[in-house]
């Protein structure tokens, strides 16, 4: 999209050096941090790297986007490894604060912005942090990719992170010739004079295929090597050792160098590095080649972020790999004259929004002091059956939970924004299958299809389980067709199925009484029976396939069957068959035919309307009763009570 993300407002210092660039790449919120929901004790948060803090809050979201609960991964064996350099709020806490409580050291030590995170997940694999300059994060992901490969671990938490908090930082790099005066990254531009700094905290989670739930690219490979000794001094760039690292790696994943359209560079924008880089790809990537390698460097959009550079690198390649299209360098207007692959064809800088047809993109990135990394990413190119749309007319319940009230209706906001797409809310389903600790707002959605309905609900959770009840109807909640729209749930269906089948031989069709319009199909009172009873089933069945347990239970007249049937004292087979013989006994009992109705009147209201051979049976409420009698006189009462609009 072009943006420049650098900016150059004081927000991070105030001091003007005529040897500091001013312009520098900036994250926000660096100072806000929820101590409580990382199990951070409140001395500990203030006297931590904003770096640690910054990745816990990475780490969280990764794993969560992954469409894992962090509560799934306690006690696995994943690893974490993160790329980083330098503390540059390790000065304060060590060296300037006079109130000393030893929450300094584990607040700053480098060593702790990977075990923090395996302290907070409670996971057991290898953790530590890389340091090779600005290539740490690609090698944290190459170590990572290793240890899996090797067995020392069975997942991975990637990061590599960066924050500008200190101006002589800057100045060292300012004196040591590396930065742009202008402050900005101008990758491969004739007039490029060095690279802009920048702040960055990147997380990837990485699994092992057969684990994955959500897939954006799979790491073919990863390898790296050093320069080693170089006459001009260890910060110079050895293309011949680039080129040797490409070389070998390409030979050993068996990809030829010329199937790829595109490498994502290092190209920060330095005199001398960015000709050495492009050398190596040319010689590598370039013979026998039908058209221009392309090639491009975030760095000209965000900024270099060192030691997190590589993560951002894969981002890009990310983005691209999900939106088919390759986001473009800016910066650019001649390209570097002294590079004489721009100009023989054989490799293009991606300066507009081009579009990508998927594949395998390499990823560069090189550490000043000689540490090269070389990473290359396949794109997930399984497509969602019928493009994530559900086969069938089953509303969905999306659940979310969040610290805030506003975290969760942001989540729920997307989930409608998106209409059903069954393989996003199962990805939500798979993330609350179990809480998340901290969490003390939960809601829910109801997704219908063409959003022609929607419920949505959001509540402050105090941490106490809700008992879950089951009430079970009795006669008289029976209505034409109450089981047809539940017919669609498969669970549902296979129950009424099994019902049928017992059914079936004493010439009952339970499919026909729950689905059928027929108001008068319950005239039957067996077919009431059976058609409570069976829809009963099906509903605890449904419940139950979904991991409902209720705390209590209760039932009214055929409903007390129910709770036998939830309760585990009867099979459905025994339930539908007490059900169906406790209709069959009122039909063939040779008493007066009775009636029971239900009508919106409280008893002190009826008791002296109703005739004398009426009783009023169920005193259900101040304006509900339930009334009993003959038949015939039971009929002719309720039709007087609606012709005056009394129901």
């Amino acid at each position: 999209n072009k943006v420049d993300l650098i900016s150059d407002d004081d927000r991070r210092w105030k001091l003007e050096h005529p040897e500091i660039p001013q312009r520098t790449g900036k994250l926000n919120d660096v100072s806000k941090f929820d101590a409580a929901f990382f199990g951070v004790h409140f001395k500990q948060a203030h006297t931590m790297d904003p770096m640690c803090r910054m990745l816990l809050e990475k780490a969280y979201e990764a794993i969560v986007d992954s469409g894992y609960n962090p509560r799934q991964l306690r006690g696995t064996c994943t690893g974490v490894f993160i790329g980083a350099c330098f503390s540059e709020s390790e000065k304060t806490w060590f060296y300037e604060k006079l109130q000393v409580n030893g929450f300094g050291i584990t607040g700053c030590s480098r060593a702790m912005l990977a075990n923090r995170i395996s302290y907070w997940l409670g996971i057991n694999g290898p953790s530590y942090t890389v340091d090779s300059a600005c290539s740490s994060s690609l090698y944290a992901l190459e170590h990572a990719y290793k240890s899996i490969r090797d067995g020392h671990c069975d997942a991975a938490i990637v990061g590599g992170c960066n924050l500008c908090l200190h101006p002589y930082v800057s100045l060292q790099f300012a004196r040591l010739g590396v930065l742009s005066q202008d402050g900005r990254c101008k990758s491969f531009d004739e007039s490029a004079n060095g690279y802009c700094r920048s702040e960055a905290v990147c997380i990837v989670y990485l699994q092992k295929a057969k684990d994955a739930r959500r897939v954006y690219a799979t790491v073919v490979h990863a390898k790296t090597n050093c320069d080693g000794y170089k006459e001009q001094g260890i910060t110079f760039p050895s293309g011949p050792l680039q080129q040797r690292l490409l070389e070998e790696f390409y030979e050993e994943c068996q990809v030829s160098p010329s199937s790829l359209a595109w490498v994502e560079a290092h190209g920060t924008g330095t005199r001398v590095g960015d000709p050495e880089e492009v050398k190596a790809l040319e010689n590598v990537f370039c013979p026998g080649r039908q058209s221009p390698l392309q090639i491009g460097s975030v760095k000209s959009n965000i900024g270099h972020s060192e030691p997190a550079s590589g993560l951002c690198s894969v981002t890009k390649v990310l983005i691209a790999m999900e939106t088919g299209f390759i986001p473009p360098n800016i910066n650019l207007k001649t390209p570097r004259k002294d590079i004489d692959a721009f100009y023989n064809g054989k490799i293009d800088v991606v300066t507009e929004k081009t579009p990508w047809d998927g594949g395998m993109v390499g990823i560069n990135s090189f550490g000043f002091g000689g540490a090269n990394c070389h990473v290359l990413l396949k794109w997930n190119e399984k497509n969602k059956i019928n493009g994530g749309a559900p086969n069938d007319e089953i509303p969905r319940v999306v659940p979310a939970s969040g610290r805030t009230e506003q975290a969760v209706d942001t989540i729920l906001s997307d989930v409608e924004s998106r209409g059903i797409d069954v393989e996003y809310v199962k990805l939500l389903h798979e993330v609350h299958t179990e809480e998340i600790p901290g969490h003390i707002f939960r809601g829910f959605t109801v997704l219908t299809p063409n959003n022609t309905a929607r419920t949505r609900s959001i509540k402050y959770y105090p941490g106490d389980k809700i008992p879950v009840w089951y009430v079970f109807s009795g006669m008289g909640s029976q209505w034409a067709g109450m089981g047809k729209a539940l017919m669609k749930i498969p669970v549902f269906a296979t129950a009424i199925q099994k019902c049928h089948q017992v059914l079936k031989p004493k010439g009952v069709d339970i499919v026909s009484i729950i689905t059928d319009n027929d108001p008068t199909i319950f005239d039957n009172i067996l077919n009431s029976f059976v058609g409570i009873a069976a829809i009963q089933i099906g509903l605890v069945d449904v419940l139950t396939t979904i991991g409902v347990v209720p705390d209590h239970m209760i039932g009214h007249s055929v409903g007390e069957l129910g709770c036998a049937y939830a309760d585990g004292c009867f099979t459905a087979e025994q339930m539908i068959l007490a059900a169906y013989f406790r209709g069959l006994a009122s039909i063939q009992s040779k008493l007066i035919t009775g009636a029971m109705a239900a009508i919106g009147m409280g008893y002190q209201d009826v008791k002296d309307m109703v005739p004398p051979e009426i009783d009023v049976a169920c005193h259900n409420s101040a304006g509900s009763c339930t009334i009993s009698g003959p038949a015939a006189i039971v009929k002719a009462f309720v039709a007087k009570l609606q012709e005056q609009k009394i129901f």
